[in-house]
């Protein structure tokens, strides 16, 4: 008879009290990720497939001032180099930031 109580108790204590999840109300989607554009895909599809065109393009622009600096760094003097070669690593510094920014979220 103890052993029967016990179990009954542990049983009791090891299952979790489980509640239903809130029910959505009619015509409210079921999560913000589900929201439904007027053309009737989804809204955070239609946002990854933005970012990911402006991540390529980020990364076009990135392959051009890195294919620049390389020249700028070739034809200058090792000791001296323009304002303007600077200026083109901190733009390269920026966009791989963007596109790294990006890529996390």
């Amino acid at each position: 008879m103890r052993l029967a109580i016990v179990l009954v108790m542990a049983g009791a204590l090891a299952a979790p009290a489980q509640n239903p999840p809130p029910q959505p109300r009619p015509g409210e989607p079921e999560t913000p990720e589900d929201v439904r554009l007027p053309n009737g895909k989804l809204q955070r599809d239609e946002i990854l497939k933005a970012e990911y065109q402006k991540s390529l393009e980020d990364a076009r622009e990135l392959s051009r001032l890195a294919e620049d600096l390389k020249v700028d760094l070739e034809k200058n003097d090792r000791y001296v180099l323009s304002l303007a070669t600077l200026k083109k690593t901190e733009e390269i510094e920026k966009l791989a930031k963007r596109i790294r920014d990006r890529l996390k979220h």
